[in-house]
């Protein structure tokens, strides 16, 4: 009996081991998974099976700039905003450790769009700061997916910032490319009013109205612009992995100057092609693909357009290399044409409340802010103008040569042929409604910038000029 009994025991131990085996096969060994942070990407999956992938993310509520001078306290995942990019293969088995640092305030969860089972997640890592929660899943289904913080109140938590991306490879990979990088929109609601310096923090009655001070890429203004830009060379072809976090807008995603070969529509297998711009829901995703054919700088928007040039949703792709002629000329001629009688325009500035500047280093700064949000767009962040068109600011000899004058041009417009560092200029600037302070602010930072002369402008001295007779309109020779 005894012996019939061990026999058995023996077989029904090699029957479960046998049965484990055959369960876990489709899973050869474990790896940690590579996180980055935007806009990088973790190299393509070249492993041909499918295995057992370890995601350790963190928790981290932090103060960071939203904006140059204006704080906010953001809840990220890894340390961003967007979170940490995970890249796995369709098939894996997916180990998930969902730590929340012991210094943040808040309870913490995760819901992942990839994940099939309750909440995405959620329901099984609701974590407590100081506290660590682990799941898995099978990552069924491949495409590109959203994560975010499902705890109450969703919206506050995805509003603070706390999503990003996952990408679920197909069994067979994706193709080749040269460049692969990481953008996610979403939109944040603060106390203040865009611009407005110090801490800022959540506003929920904004939010629940849906009416944002930021609509940014990646997390903060100019977090894709200036030495930020995304990189590529003439010929290449780059591939964007696009988010919306949300928690509100749908994103009109498109980059000026050129034309999606590619789209995989909201992440999925469905593939269009020669494509403008391309809708992305909120908790939704694109792949977008692209090769750059000419040099220059590509503007990244939502092509809800005052989203971008008055709420922050502006980057920029630089791309080097030989140009093409024949594929863009760049201006072959420029002339002047003014069929309404050359009348100057007014373009208001959209102040609401300007802060008062104690010291040059703060009117150096609140000049910059308004310099990027009025006058970059024609002289170009760095003040080299465009050729034959918008006069340079930097080491510019007409402005460094009569500040009256360039206070008169600012409050009052500028039309006419004006000559700047020995270049003829014909075009016209528009009149700019802005105030004392302001306009005081913005020629600070222009001639204390790009090799100028470094002198200050004071509002009592714009007060002045513009207690004057206007000209009629300001020219100079």
């Amino acid at each position: 009996m005894i012996k019939n009994l061990s026999a058995w025991l023996a077989s029904l131990i090699v029957f479960f081991a046998v049965m484990g085996c055959s369960q876990n096969s489709e899973f050869k060994g474990e790896e940690k998974a590579t996180l980055t942070l935007p806009p990088n990407v973790p190299p393509p999956i070249l492993r041909a099976h499918n295995t057992k992938v370890i995601v350790d993310l963190e928790i981290i509520e932090q103060t960071k700039n939203i904006s140059e001078g204006v704080e906010y306290t953001f809840w990220t995942f890894g340390g961003s905003v967007p979170g940490k990019f995970m890249r796995v293969k369709e098939g894996d088995l997916v180990e998930f450790h969902l730590s929340n640092h012991p210094n943040n305030k808040m309870p913490h969860n995760i819901d992942l769009h990839a994940v099939t089972g309750p909440g995405g997640g959620a329901a099984s890592s609701m974590t407590a700061p100081g506290h660590t929660s682990t799941f898995s899943f099978k990552v069924i289904n491949p495409g590109l997916y959203v994560y975010h913080c499902a705890t109450a109140p969703v919206g506050m938590h995805i509003g603070n910032g706390m999503y990003g991306l996952i990408l679920v490879e197909p069994k067979g990979g994706l193709p080749k490319v040269d460049r692969e990088y990481y953008v996610m929109q979403g939109d944040f609601y603060t106390k203040g009013p865009y611009g407005q310096r110090g801490h800022q923090p959540f506003d929920m009655e904004k939010a629940l109205k849906e009416q944002p001070d930021y609509v940014l890429f990646n997390g903060s203004v100019g977090a894709l612009n200036g030495d930020n830009a995304l990189k590529a060379k003439v010929g290449e072809r780059v591939r964007l992995y696009v988010g919306n976090g949300g928690p509100n807008l749908i994103s009109s995603f498109h980059v000026i100057g050129e034309i999606f070969d590619k789209v995989h529509i909201e992440g999925g297998d469905n593939v269009n092609t020669n494509v403008q711009t391309t809708l992305i829901p909120a908790g939704g995703s694109a792949i977008v693909e692209f090769k750059v054919e000419v040099p220059g700088t590509f503007i990244i928007v939502d092509h809800s357009i005052f989203r971008t040039f008055n709420k922050g949703s502006l980057g920029m792709i630089k791309v080097e290399g030989e140009e093409s002629k024949t594929v863009y000329s760049g201006k072959i001629s420029d002339s002047v044409y003014l069929p309404e009688g050359g009348a100057i325009q007014t373009v208001n500035g959209g102040a609401v409340k300007v802060p008062v500047a104690n010291t040059k280093e703060e009117r150096m700064a609140f000049g910059k802010q308004k310099y990027e949000a009025v006058c970059a767009a024609c002289h170009q962040p760095t003040g080299v103008g465009v050729p034959h068109a918008f006069p340079p600011l930097a080491k510019s000899d007409f402005l460094n040569a009569d500040k009256k004058r360039a206070i008169r041009t600012v409050l009052h417009g500028l039309q006419g042929e004006v000559k700047v560092n020995g270049e003829v200029y014909n075009s016209v600037m528009p009149k700019l409604d802005l105030t004392d302070e302001e306009v005081a602010n913005i020629l600070t930072y222009v001639y204390g910038s790009w090799g100028n002369s470094g002198q200050s402008v004071l509002p009592e001295e714009v007060k002045t000029v513009r207690s004057e007779k206007a000209p009629a309109p300001v020219e100079a020779h």
